[in-house]
């Protein structure tokens, strides 16, 4: 270290302190801690490297220094125990050419000293140029041979390969193949300047990269892993796809991706096209291309400067600017306008555009303004007219274009008339001293303080109390103000958000639905129509029975009442009671009014009545419609909202009217209506089979429903086996398309569905009922089951077996036969114990796949070993979790596009049956005359009470029809059908019926984040199927009216046609159990009504009651 030299005397006395003197102080062992290090220091200084200390130190200080002291005096001068620290960059490209960088301690002295280094076993040349001794060695690194070169550590020797002499270092090299994937932006002008990012993998590999485009250089700016940022060259060959290469040290990496170089921008017209002197006024600029540009700004350049202000791209022609101002320094305001050298805008490297000559451009004199009175304070009473008076307020530039002032008091705007030379402001209630603020085009003038004061009687104390409530209101009303609408727009952009979401979905998975939706036509077609296929109806008795007593499979109303004399005519006197329509209608009022007549109650007796009442349909309709009038009315009187009405089952007229409907519709369900209800099923449950259904939960690939959908990727493959049916013999089988993730009772339904295709349910064999056998060859016979000794049991979850697990292959040969006591006979013994080993030893070796554990809803342990089985999907929650709650309620996309494929697939099903349903002529059929005489009922009902509004009327209607019948049948196809419905099967005809159900409302359903799935997944359907809905209510309407005399004659027919069906006197002792419960109530009722006491009523029923007590 150089220091000054100086002679001073006595502490303090400079004699000499030449100024090209120096001193040189040194210290050998300072910042030389390595061998190295030491011997690199001057000759001058005699250091040496003592090697038993291991420091840099003078000969004097080292023990032994004829045997311990190196120094530069000796010949074959080398350092041991070389130690590499660091080395960079740590990957490369298998082509070579990467310049590694080692550093460390001890590398030699001379770059001849350095005879083998290797980087991950591959040559790697040093570069004089690069050394630094002892410290650095640059090196070039030669190809890797190897096409899968494992990578490692760098390896050194200096001198001689010793150990003494080598070293390996800590951090390791691995060779690597970058990629390009896509580019940002993906378009640019031909003249370049794009900040380009190139996206890939591995493109921070090696020490140097090129990016090309067509030939020419894209400008490097910098790198990591994932991306390279350039600047786009001009593009010589013009607009078009251009080519990506990169060129990472002598590897060549090539992309798909292409940078699309569009034409230059172009400027039309600039409006306004002057601004003041300071600029920062906004310019609307029209042109075209002007989306390729980056960052836009314009420029002007007046007396050799040049000023910038920033640009925002509005759309591809259209951009707005803040105009630059000009630094104009000559002595003296400007007076006149000024016109910039040049004037144009800088558009990434776009030069024609630098300078528009053609367009001229004007900076007019800043405004001025003069300061408020003589002092700057400015005297005013509250709401006086305030005048800031100035100059050039106005530039006299041609066209409408103004000035924007703002002028704030305080901090409040005030309201501005503006005129050549002053500013008219009406000023905001305020007192006190006020700041004055004028802004314009960058500019803020404050030509001083206004003194607000009030001449007002009130106090100060009273002054300030009324401000300060009056301003506390005001931020109230001002804060809810704000809140409401603030709330309000983001719940519009909320929905627009969804509704747009719902629509880039739709039109993603557009081309899958049409490809399934054309599959799934050729599969329904072959179901429906092959061989004579007809719909398999339930007749008329099973159909109203599963509507009436749902769930009911003998009931008494079917079968004979077996009871001695005395009753059965007690019951016809109770059948004569029920047909006098005021003892009935008495009857049914005095049931409803009792507090233990529970819900189920009304709906049985409801049922029982219409039982009893079927060969009297016309009777059964006059009090129908006498209850409802009663129940319109009482919902009037208790003021309920009268949307209310029939909305639910809480009275027995409206479980009558269910039941009115169901009678009465019967024809029109099996004429018309029917066959796309039928074929909505088949779609269904043809769709749900074509992918993945979990046995145990129920969760399905394909779905409307989604809390029956499984949120996971299942991997299944389709195989088509050739089935032997039950009792077949060879060469009848029947080919059956499955799935190897099926579980044997779902190979076993699917099987059975095939073989007996067009037989009604209840009348072929069940899955229970049978085995699957898997024939191989002319022997060997497997029995599959869901669970056997080769059922997978880890930890305490059991897998149902699946095809898969058997390992059954396309084209195998099955065979249903009749469930046998035990599986296999004496003969065939040794075959099945050698087949179960061989695939027991099979079934060892696999594993679950991990990506088929995920959470199963409803899992049933098994009480005995206390495993719970699963099939596809498992649930890692505790048991008591609720079907379908999963966490999280939000769908990703994958899943809501599987819920959108789903829906666009069975699109056309649901179509055709609500345009079925809301058409008064139909495939030919006519409009049911119940439909139109309940609906004209309803209306005389509404023109009785005055009610006019047209939402009441549309309401009633669809809770009288749509809701009381159509909705439960949609549910409940297995009501009017006898087929079997699955659980994934109910799940999707329920979201259909909801939807059936919105359709029918005049409400507005505002959607947002949380609305369930199946309102988003039909948003836009609803308010086509809503105008079906009121156009069918709208046609009915005017349709003739049917006098009651039609009516009567109808219904004559229908009583005619069914009065069989069921027995009336089973249906009346069911009814008489409410006689007996209310007997008090009822008998008290009857006394209190003139007209029961008049035909004595009362005498009548206790008659039968003493007729039923006798046989007791």
């Amino acid at each position: 270290m150089a220091v000054d030299f100086s002679i001073v005397w006595d502490g303090d006395f400079f004699i000499d302190k030449p100024a090209t003197m120096k001193a040189l102080l040194y210290k050998c062992a300072a910042q030389r801690s390595s061998c190295g290090q030491c011997l690199k220091a001057p000759p001058t200084f005699d250091c040496g490297w003592c090697t038993e200390s291991r420091k840099c130190l003078l000969r004097q200080h080292c023990p032994a220094p004829e045997v311990n002291w190196m120094h530069h005096g000796r010949h074959n001068l080398r350092c041991s125990h070389p130690r590499i620290t660091k080395i960079g960059p740590l990957t490369g490209p298998r082509e070579g050419g990467t310049m590694v960088t080692i550093e460390g301690e001890n590398l030699g002295l001379q770059v001849k000293e350095i005879t083998h280094v290797q980087v991950a076993g591959v040559r790697c040349t040093p570069t004089p140029a690069e050394y630094i001794s002892a410290e650095r060695i640059v090196c070039e690194m030669a190809e890797a041979l190897l096409p899968l070169s494992p990578g490692g550590p760098v390896e050194l020797c200096i001198g001689v390969c010793s150990s003494e002499y080598r070293t390996l270092s800590t951090q390791s090299y691995s060779f690597v193949s970058p990629s390009v994937g896509r580019l940002s932006p993906e378009k640019g002008p031909v003249s370049g300047g794009t900040r380009l990012t190139v996206w890939g993998r591995q493109l921070d590999a090696g020490s140097s990269v090129s990016v090309f485009i067509h030939q020419d250089p894209c400008l490097f700016l910098r790198r990591t892993s994932r991306d390279i940022v350039c600047i786009t060259p001009a593009s010589q060959p013009g607009s078009g796809p251009a080519p990506i290469r990169l060129m990472i040290d002598r590897a060549e990496v090539t992309s798909e991706a292409r940078f699309l170089y569009s034409d230059d921008p172009t400027i039309s017209t600039i409006e306004p096209n002057w601004s003041i002197l300071n600029g920062s006024t906004v310019i609307t600029v029209t042109g075209a291309n002007l989306m390729t540009i980056q960052e836009p700004k314009v420029r002007a350049k007046y007396a050799g400067i040049e000023t910038t202000n920033m640009c925002k791209v509005l759309n591809d022609s259209v951009m707005t600017c803040l105009a630059p101002g000009l630094l104009y320094d000559k002595p003296g305001p400007l007076e006149g306008p000024l016109h910039p050298d040049e004037f144009g805008f800088i558009l990434d490297q776009v030069t024609s555009l630098l300078v528009l000559n053609t367009t001229p451009f004007t900076h007019y004199p800043n405004p001025t303004f003069d300061p408020l009175g003589t002092s700057g304070i400015l005297e005013v009473k509250p709401g006086s007219p305030i005048i800031l008076k100035g100059k050039n307020l106005i530039p006299p530039a041609p066209g409408n274009s103004r000035l924007n002032y703002s002028v704030l008091i305080g901090e409040t705007p005030c309201l501005l008339t503006v005129s050549e030379n002053q500013l008219l402001c009406d000023s905001p209630d305020l007192t006190g001293e006020q700041r004055v603020l004028i802004l314009v085009g960058g500019l803020e003038y404050s030509p001083g303080t206004l003194h607000i004061y009030s001449d007002s009687a009130l106090t100060l104390p009273a002054i300030v109390g009324i401000g300060g409530g009056g301003g506390l209101l005001l931020l109230v009303i001002i804060a809810v103000l704000i809140a409401y609408k603030r709330k309000t727009r983001d719940a519009d952009r909320t929905l627009k958000r969804l509704q747009l979401q719902m629509d880039n979905l739709e039109s993603r998975v557009a081309l899958e639905c049409k490809e399934a939706f054309a599959e799934l036509q050729t599969d329904i077609q072959e179901l429906t129509n092959m061989d004579g296929v007809k719909i398999p109806f339930l007749e008329y008795r099973s159909y109203t029975m599963r509507v009436m007593f749902p769930g009911i499979e003998e009931h008494p109303v079917l079968k004979e009442l077996d009871s001695p004399a005395n009753v059965e005519k007690a019951l016809r006197l109770f059948s004569q009671l029920l047909n006098n329509k005021v003892f009935l209608l008495t009857f049914i009022h005095t049931l409803e009014e009792q507090r233990s007549f529970s819900m189920r109650d009304r709906g049985n007796v409801a049922s029982l009545l219409m039982a009893a009442l079927q060969g009297r349909m016309e009777y059964a309709t006059v009090v129908l419609k006498q209850l409802l009038a009663d129940l319109i009315e009482k919902n009037l009187e208790n003021r309920n909202h009268p949307k209310l009405l029939l909305r639910r089952t809480e009275s027995v007229a409206e479980k009558m009217l269910t039941n009115w409907f169901t009678f009465l519709l019967h024809r029109f369900l099996k004429e018309c209506a029917g066959e796309p209800l039928f074929m909505l099923y088949c779609a269904i449950k043809q769709q749900m089979e074509k992918g993945p259904i979990d046995a145990i939960t129920g969760e399905a690939r394909y779905s409307l429903s989604e809390d029956k959908l499984i949120r996971q990727q299942i991997d299944y493959k389709t195989l088509t086996l050739m089935c032997i049916p039950p009792e077949g013999e060879a060469g009848t089988e029947v080919p059956v398309k499955l799935l190897n993730c099926d579980t044997v009772t779902q190979v076993k339904d699917k099987l059975l569905d095939s073989v007996y295709k067009g037989i009604p349910f209840s009348q072929r064999p069940q899955a229970e009922d049978m085995d699957l056998e898997w024939r191989q060859g002319r022997l060997t016979r497997i029995i599959l089951q869901d669970e056997d000794v080769t059922t997978k049991i880890e930890s305490d979850w059991k897998r149902l077996n699946s095809l898969a697990h058997y390992q059954v292959t396309d084209g195998s040969l099955v065979a249903l036969v009749q469930k046998q006591v035990s599986a296999y006979n004496i003969a065939n013994s040794f075959t099945f114990t050698r087949s179960l080993s061989r695939y027991e030893s099979l079934l060892r070796t696999s594993s679950s796949p991990d990506s088929l554990r995920s959470r199963a809803p409803m899992i049933t342990p098994d009480q005995e070993t206390g495993t719970k089985l699963w099939h596809l999907v498992k649930n890692h929650e505790h048991s008591d979790q609720r079907e379908g709650d999963r966490g999280s309620k939000m769908v990703s996309e994958i899943y809501l596009t599987r819920l959108l494929a789903t829906k666009g697939t069975l699109q056309k099903f649901v179509d055709d049956l609500f345009e079925t349903v809301f058409s008064t002529a139909h495939r030919g059929s006519a409009l049911p005359l119940a439909i139109k005489y309940m609906f004209d009922f309803l209306d005389e009902q509404a023109d009785k009470r005055q009610i006019t509004d047209p939402d009441v009327r549309h309401t009633w209607k669809s809770n009288c029809l749509p809701l009381r019948f159509w909705v439960n049948v949609i549910k409940n196809p297995q009501f009017v059908f006898d087929i079997h419905k699955s659980s994934i099967t109910d799940a999707c005809l329920s979201v259909v019926a909801q939807t059936f159900m919105d359709s029918c409302s005049t409400s507005e359903h505002r959607l947002g984040k949380d609305s369930p799935s199946n309102k988003l997944l039909y948003a836009k359907d609803i308010p086509n199927y809503k105008s079906w809905v009121e156009r069918y209510y709208r046609d009915i309407s005017k349709l003739p009216s049917i006098s009651d005399q039609d009516m009567d004659a109808y219904l004559v027919e229908q009583s005619r046609l069914h009065g069989n069906e069921f027995n009336t006197l089973s249906a009346l002792s069911e009814l008489y159990f409410y006689i007996n419960k209310y007997k008090e109530e009822i008998v008290t009722a009857l006394d209190r009504d003139s007209y029961c006491r008049k035909h004595k009523l009362r005498h009548k029923l206790e008659q039968a009651i003493n007729l039923m007590s006798g046989s007791s």
